[in-house]
């Protein structure tokens, strides 16, 4: 019997890899000659780089940014072959700083420009960039002038970092960006709709979770529809309307505008890159599952993307899961079997995301539930 595993990350939990594992030992506690493949999985947000170095036998690198407020730090992005995968919450992701720290205003992407930079100048020339979990929203901005964009107020001046600064923009040079820059191919994981502005604009619908006070609003989405105003009158093919230019606090705009990236749903990708497909296909039976398992589920992230896949095939196919609301039920008819969550006692949230405690409990349960499979194909 041959289980393909391909479970997301639970996230504040366990990464993708140690799901897997504890996925396995369940399996082979219940069935131990079953062939387990283990195959990291993510969506394009957090533990993007990771799973796809994992799956494809490739390299982590690592390089000193500025975070979100301008703060060096150490960030690491992937490598396999050609290609860097690159997350933006590693420069620019909202945990990276506290909570009352958090103000759109001023954070910024610079640093994620930084680490492009540092991929290009170490030979890469094809990016994956997963833009989930920012806490910014400056139009990527920020991650251009790190690439030698410039962007100047009426008086010649850079404007500076942080939505505060699109509001001040007149005029965009791009002469001192590197040739380079503009040979490189950017596939963007983005799972959002949102256009750049308006009421359903990244400042709009997202602005107050990233810190802005509501009386801010309004002067971010001014400020975005100046610098995408100013951005088309250089760029003829930028489009502010585009869905999913509003993503991670217009970053989608960016790399859709000036450097030509290709928006793409973050778990089609990502399934892309890892041939899933093929590894899906020789499976008999296919386990997936993440952190909290609900509506949202259907919407780009990894059991049904994975489920999907899966059915071409007619795998039957189980997803395990920290928690599940009523909503989950809807999964079924996306492909998932059958859902399972795998808290084994009443608890606190503290034990439950312990990473040992939850391994322990993803463990236990697939054991049982594999003692069921087991039976059921007798």
């Amino acid at each position: 019997m041959k289980i393909l595993v391909a479970v997301d990350s639970f996230k504040g939990s366990m990464s993708s890899v140690e799901a897997g594992k504890a996925v396995e030992k369940g399996i082979k506690s219940s069935i131990p000659d079953a062939q387990v493949e283990i195959m990291p999985v993510a969506d394009g947000g957090e533990g993007t780089v990771h799973a796809l170095v994992s799956g494809l036998n490739g390299e982590t690198r690592r390089v000193t940014v500025k975070n979100p407020l301008g703060e060096d730090i150490v960030a690491t992005y992937g490598t396999f072959g050609k290609t860097a995968v690159v997350e933006m919450s590693a420069a620019a992701g909202i945990t990276l700083i506290e909570k009352e720290q958090l103000n759109p205003l001023v954070t910024t992407t610079y640093g994620v420009g930084q680490i492009i930079a540092d991929a290009i100048e170490n030979g890469y020339r094809d990016f994956i960039v997963g833009i989930g979990g920012s806490a910014t929203n400056d139009g990527g901005a920020g991650m251009l002038q790190a690439l030698g964009f410039e962007f100047y107020d009426k008086d010649g001046n850079d404007i500076p970092f942080g939505a505060q600064g699109l509001n001040k923009i007149v005029g965009i040079s791009d002469k001192n960006v590197k040739p380079e820059v503009f040979k490189c191919t950017f596939n963007v994981a983005c799972d959002v709709i949102n256009p750049l502005c308006g009421e359903n604009g990244c400042s709009v619908v997202y602005g107050q979770q990233k810190g802005a006070k509501e009386n801010d609003i309004e002067t971010m989405d001014n400020g975005m529809r100046n610098y995408a105003l100013v951005t088309c009158e250089k760029y003829q093919n930028a489009d502010m309307n585009y869905p999913g230019a509003g993503a991670a606090g217009g970053m989608g705009f960016a790399f859709m505008a000036f450097l030509n990236g290709k928006l793409q749903s973050g778990i089609s990708l990502i399934l892309e890159k890892t041939e899933a497909e093929k590894h899906i296909k020789d499976a008999d039976l296919v386990i997936t599952g993440e952190g909290k398992i609900d509506g949202q589920t259907s919407m780009g992230k990894v059991p049904v993307g994975i489920a999907q896949l899966a059915k071409k095939h007619k795998k039957t196919v189980v997803a395990f899961c920290g928690c599940a609301t009523k909503e989950a039920s809807v999964l079924n008819g996306y492909g998932i079997d059958g859902i399972f969550p795998i808290l084994r006692n009443v608890c606190t949230l503290e034990d439950a995301m312990n990473t040992t405690n939850a391994m322990g409990n993803l463990t236990d349960t697939v054991c049982q539930v594999m003692n069921l499979y087991k039976e059921m194909k007798k």
